[in-house]
């Protein structure tokens, strides 16, 4: 049974950083597309962040360029979303997703290619 499993959200202060992980867990092969997306309150959910495990192309939301980054654990089977300078409009719900048979835009824009998703980890950027 495929799992995926988000840690790490909790409250920070703006300027803060935080460390999301995602544990994968159950795949009889490896995934192509990784990526992690976000839903703040009362707004639909937008890709931030989506990466390729065979080519290494990335795709980074505009407002979270030079932020955020993407690194990834083999030997654990985790990847993890390391977000800097953090700002409130950073505030959401962070998801981490699977992908396959697209591009990293295409999953992130418009959530092509998407097959599984963790349920979650909240991150809240307040003062």
């Amino acid at each position: 049974q495929v799992q995926l499993v988000e840690s790490g959200g909790g409250l920070v202060q703006p300027g803060g950083s935080l460390r999301l992980s995602c544990a994968a867990s159950g795949f009889t092969s490896d995934y192509e597309l990784i990526g992690w997306f976000r839903q703040a309150p009362g707004k639909e959910r937008e890709g931030v962040l989506c990466a390729s495990t065979r080519d290494g192309s990335e795709y980074y939301l505009d407002s979270v360029k030079g932020r955020f980054t993407i690194s990834r654990d083999n030997a654990k089977n985790t990847v993890y979303l390391q977000m800097n300078s953090l700002k409130p409009e950073d505030t959401g719900v962070y998801y981490c997703a699977t992908g396959g048979f697209t591009t990293v835009q295409r999953m992130c824009r418009w959530d092509y290619g998407t097959d599984y998703w963790g349920k979650g980890t909240l991150v809240i950027v307040s003062s």
